[in-house]
């Protein structure tokens, strides 16, 4: 059985708490599968990174609305998670973990509710390189250098839609809540949007607006992020693509390709063979 631990979010020493003067830290870790950070948030921004395994993160969009995406995130992308937002970690794959921390001072302008970002090899060899600054001393000049290419390439990396928004807590619609319920419990099911409304009691007509209304999202778009958010842990485990794309609801690999590569950049094989060489 796996072993599950709990990890208090209270780790967030003086150490690695950012400042003015040092906006950036770089806080690393090795966290075992079905690890959890249980849900807390910081005065300052975080990017949630992993430089190998897979990591769940569910973060408020906004701090305090209580809007929560769900995102899975490969090595290749990162989580940024605003000041204030509140937000929890699962770790479904063992993973070299890489959290900055990044002063409210540093928060680039309009970037106030969370997202993903691609990981571009530049912003890996710079998170790598700051992380030295943990590990033993090092001139103040290189590191303030190393901080400023850093929020650089942070500010102008790609936007990923890699993540599943959910009702916003006691106030999302019920019907709505639970027909996404349902989608999440069953992506292989390839119901049309009028079949689930039909399920939960309303017209395709009313769940195709509280989609747009309450998720900012139509119905096709938010099931193909979830289908994305099932499908990268099957196959960082390694999972054939076939049985991959079988318990997607796709009939056919080349079908399922040709949706992950458009959505991800990347065919499902990139990702499959990150978790093939980690097994």
């Amino acid at each position: 059985m796996a072993r599950t631990s709990t990890i208090a979010a209270v780790g967030d020493t003086v150490a690695f708490r950012p400042s003015r003067q040092r906006p950036v830290r770089v806080r690393a870790r090795t966290m075992q599968a079905d690890s959890h950070f249980q849900p807390h948030h910081h005065a300052w921004s975080q990017l949630a990174y992993c430089a190998s395994g897979i990591v769940q993160v569910t973060a408020e969009q906004h701090a305090g609305k209580g809007d929560e995406v769900t995102f899975i995130v490969p090595p290749s992308r990162a989580v940024w998670i605003a000041p204030g937002a509140r937000h929890a970690v699962h770790v479904l794959e063992d993973a070299q973990f890489r959290t900055l921390y990044i002063d409210a001072s540093a928060t680039p302008a309009g970037w106030s509710r969370c997202r993903v970002i691609v990981v571009s090899p530049l912003l890996r060899e710079l998170i790598r390189a700051l992380d030295a600054a943990v590990a033993g001393p090092m001139p103040r000049p290189r590191e303030e250098r190393l901080i400023d290419l850093v929020l650089d390439e942070i500010t102008h990396a790609d936007i990923q839609a890699l993540g599943v928004p959910l009702p916003h807590g006691q106030a999302g619609d019920k019907r709505l809540r639970a027909l996404c319920e349902a989608v999440l419990h069953a992506p292989a099911q390839r119901a049309t949007l009028a079949e689930w409304a039909a399920e939960v009691g309303a017209s395709e007509r009313t769940m195709a607006r509280l989609f747009r209304d309450e998720l900012g999202t139509s119905y096709q778009r938010w099931r193909q992020q979830a289908i994305l958010a099932h499908a990268l842990p099957m196959l960082a485990r390694g999972v054939p693509i076939s049985h991959v794309a079988a318990a997607s609801g796709y009939a056919s690999d080349s079908a399922f390709t040709a949706m992950f590569k458009a959505a991800m950049g990347q065919p499902p094989s990139h990702f499959q063979a990150r978790g093939a060489a980690a097994a």
